[in-house]
């Protein structure tokens, strides 16, 4: 698999605080949710046609 890419993400304490929230509801970690959130966006924007995206969020989960 390709190793995935690092970015540095700054996010006000409220929105890492739901963040957070929404992850342990699904238990996920806050990067797993934060991963989950945009493949899930990109996917929708393509049209369910970026499937090598979620294939790859999948394996992590």
């Amino acid at each position: 698999m390709a190793e995935k890419k690092q970015i540095p993400l700054r996010l006000s304490p409220q929105l890492y605080a739901a963040l957070a929230a929404w992850a342990e509801d699904e238990f996920r970690s806050v990067n797993g949710q934060i991963e989950y959130l945009l493949t899930e966006c990109v996917r929708r924007r393509a049209g369910g046609r970026e499937e090598s995206a979620g294939k790859e969020n999948e394996e992590t989960e």
